[in-house]
């Protein structure tokens, strides 16, 4: 038995890292992205709120100094 993946972000990355997440691996799952509802950079790095194609909402923080994502799902998004 293949163990699940583990929670990570696929993203465009183009002149730098993390420029547009395009997928959300979520508890062993892929979720592709269907919309970026807001994007901000943070002191650490970007981060993201997304909606992905069963209507979750995630925050998505990327860690440059770590180089690691934070995912939390959004409750009550609709």
């Amino acid at each position: 038995m293949s163990e699940p993946e583990a929670d990570r972000v696929e993203c465009y990355s183009g002149h730098t890292y993390a420029q547009e997440p395009r997928a959300v691996i979520w508890q062993g799952r892929r979720y592709p992205v269907t919309q970026v509802e807001e994007r901000w950079r943070t002191p650490g790095g970007p981060a993201f709120r997304v909606r992905v194609e069963t209507e979750r909402a995630f925050e998505l923080r990327y860690d440059e100094v770590e180089d690691c994502w934070t995912i939390r799902e959004l409750e009550g998004l609709t």
